[in-house]
């Protein structure tokens, strides 16, 4: 466990500033799991609803000179959690927080990264803007969908992968002959990344064609999964029919078991009920985004993200490399 950090009583330019993790509702269990973690508890907020649907927002206790954090995934309801975290920041901005950083372990909009058609939003950008003018100075995001919307910030972005939390499950299952497999031609180099990880393990590509929004027409697989153990590898899960319909690709192929893993669950509409019937037999996820138990297909792994953001916040708050926790 990372020990607590007080506030420095030295005077002078390297004093460092205290530390404080603050929550909005979105996923305050993952907030107090990080704060545990530094040895801290969470800030108390108040926020509730006027009855016309308008959200107050008020700190309970200073942050003035203080090195805030915020940790808030923008997930379902996404615009009322996207607008929670805009006033929460700009309560701290007129309260005189030392730093404000948004810790985003899911970052909402970020499939809207450039115009697909004609007259579409780049919301993604917009969201960045956002952030931005409410007083964020810093912002942590886990796994991104589009590593070019760290560009879209004209602040300091530290990505984060959570893909050291998903490799210590799947070598914990003891797997042999296994084959890494992109669900698309976009996620190549993060499959890349986790076969390296695992000894190098060979890589293979599912081709598919996006007709219309949550829906993906499967084609083909390019490489070879024939008598292999195939994990499937992405970055999210929506509805889960494209990731049902490629682990059932991979069996007519010749793959012998499908296991999936994923950062963030977003697990809308039919996606549990399509899991139950597929022939994925475990699904690997992370708490970036929360979940009731209960509501979740038994094939779904849940782990938690929370030391991981916790050493990530102890590391900026400590001004050392971040990018040395993924060497």
């Amino acid at each position: 466990m990372v020990a607590q950090m007080p506030a420095r009583q030295q005077t002078g330019t390297d004093a460092k500033l205290e530390l404080k993790i603050l929550s909005g509702t979105a996923n305050p269990e993952l907030a107090r799991e990080v704060a545990e973690h530094l040895g801290l508890s969470v800030t108390p907020v108040k926020i509730a609803p006027f009855s016309d649907g308008e959200i107050y927002v008020q700190l309970q206790e200073s942050v003035r000179g203080v090195d805030c954090f915020i940790i808030q995934p923008t997930c379902t309801p996404v615009n009322e959690n996207l607008m929670e975290l805009l006033i929460l920041l700009d309560a701290l901005k007129r309260a005189s927080a030392g730093r404000i950083t948004v810790v985003m372990p899911y970052y909402g909009y970020g499939r809207q990264d450039r115009k697909a058609a004609g007259r579409e939003a780049i919301t993604a950008k917009l969201i960045a803007d956002l952030l931005t003018t409410a007083g964020a100075q810093r912002v942590v995001a886990l796994d991104l969908h589009a590593p070019q919307i760290m560009g879209f910030f004209n602040i300091l972005v530290d990505h984060l992968y959570a893909s050291p939390v998903l490799l210590d499950y799947i070598r914990s299952l003891d797997l042999n002959d296994i084959v890494l497999v992109s669900p698309d031609v976009g996620g190549v180099s993060r499959t890349r990344a986790f076969a390296k990880k695992l000894d190098d393990a060979p890589i293979a590509i599912i081709d598919k064609r996006r007709t219309k929004h949550n829906v993906a027409e499967v084609m083909s697989v390019v490489g070879d999964v024939k008598g292999k153990v195939a994990i499937m590898v992405d970055d999210m899960v929506d509805t889960a029919g494209t990731l049902v319909k490629g682990a059932e690709l991979l069996i007519k192929e010749g793959a012998v078991r499908v296991f999936a893993c994923a950062t963030h669950a977003v697990l809308s509409g039919p996606a549990n009920e399509r899991l139950d019937a597929s022939p994925i037999e475990k699904l690997i996820v992370t708490n970036s985004i929360p979940h009731d138990a209960g509501t979740l297909s038994d094939k779904v792994v849940m782990l938690s993200v929370a030391k991981l953001l916790g050493e990530a916040i102890h590391r900026i708050h400590d001004d050392s490399s971040v990018s040395e926790m993924f060497a």
